[in-house]
């Protein structure tokens, strides 16, 4: 389950946030909440999610400021955040998206337009959990079969080596720590040595050379592993 989407859900309204976890959980997302903007940024820091939905008219920090705030740092600025408001008139729109928000929902909504936009900034953001094929140079992975093609020859990959290509050309370029890693495709639940890391990115270089190829992974020193 490494790779299942984790959404954070901040909302001060304690009902309202309990039918939208509940309906995420039960699309088979992984959720973490908060009732304020406080402690939204605070799980943000704890265990950054793929997506957030956020909560506009909260007490003491506002949506607008926590998405300003998120905005505004390098690390924590490419998380799509969807933000939910009671102000329908366009001004109120276009300041939360001029402010960072990636999305706008007007309330009331319905909360399977709420899920579909969820799942269109992951399909943005993490495309192989959308079941998505991914392309990089020759290599193809297809997420719903669980096959991975290179040159057009079928490639033989254990689960974890293919949950970490996967994290690999979802980003390619992108340069992850082996924590990061571990984080991505073991989950944070699971204690697993970072040596592991090196060890399954070892197995993965050589399946992906075993017919010829050049291997595409790179190693950088000090700081982890980038596909290209």
């Amino acid at each position: 389950m490494a790779q299942q989407p984790h959404i954070l859900v901040v909302e001060d309204e304690a009902a309202q946030r309990e039918v939208l976890v509940y309906n995420l959980e039960a699309e088979g997302f992984r959720v973490t909440q908060g009732g304020d903007g406080e402690a939204g940024l605070l799980a943000v820091a704890e265990d950054p999610p793929d997506v957030i939905v956020l909560d506009w008219m909260m007490p003491h920090l506002s949506g607008i400021e926590v998405c300003r705030q998120l905005k505004t740092r390098p690390e924590t600025r490419p998380i799509p955040i969807i933000m939910l408001s009671a102000r329908s008139e366009e001004v109120d729109m276009v300041r939360g998206l001029e402010t960072g928000a990636d999305d706008y929902v007007v309330k009331p909504y319905s909360v399977s337009e709420l899920i579909a936009r969820v799942r269109a900034q992951l399909r943005r953001v993490r495309p192989a959990t959308m079941g998505q094929v991914l392309t990089y140079a020759d290599i193809a992975l297809d997420a719903e079969t669980h096959r991975v093609t290179r040159a057009g020859g079928e490639l033989k990959l254990g689960p974890t080596e293919f949950r970490l290509l996967a994290t690999f050309m979802e980003k390619p370029g992108r340069v992850w720590s082996r924590d990061m890693l571990l984080d991505r495709v073991w989950g944070r639940d699971v204690y697993v040595d970072t040596r592991t890391v090196d060890v399954h990115v070892g197995r993965l270089r050589k399946a992906l050379t075993l017919a010829g190829g050049n291997d595409p992974l790179r190693t950088v020193r000090g700081a982890g592993y980038a596909l290209g």
